[in-house]
This record gives C-alpha cells, sequence and structure tokens, in this order.
C-alpha cells in the first residue's frame, strides 16, 4: 500500500473509531433496531438512545 494512502487510513479510522463504538454499543447493548413508521418518530428513538448513552457515561 502506498504510504499516501496508509497516512490517509490512518487520518480517517481516528475520527471514525469513537463513532463507530457508540453505534456498536447502542446496536449491542441497547438493542437499537429503527422499525418505526416516520421519519419524526425514528428520529425520536435515536435521540433518546442518545441521551440514555450520555446519562450511562455520567
Amino acid at each position: 500500500m502506498p504510504e499516501h494512502i496508509r497516512r490517509g487510513n490512518a487520518t480517517r479510522s481516528k475520527h471514525r473509531a469513537p463513532i463507530e463504538h457508540v453505534f456498536a454499543y447502542q446496536k449491542a447493548v441497547m438493542g437499537m433496531t429503527i422499525r418505526i413508521i416516520g421519519m419524526a418518530r425514528a428520529r425520536t428513538k435515536i435521540g433518546m438512545a442518545n441521551i440514555v448513552y450520555n446519562i450511562r457515561r455520567l
């Protein structure tokens, strides 16, 4: 793999890893699946899961 591609992948990985950890936690521990009709309800469910995740981190 060329060096410039390796550096780019490392930079992207540093930004993605903390975000993907949150989604993996919500999916595995909270059982987060979105099976709701309507964007407003889906946004509400995701927002509530984010609030619960942040409270648990406290």
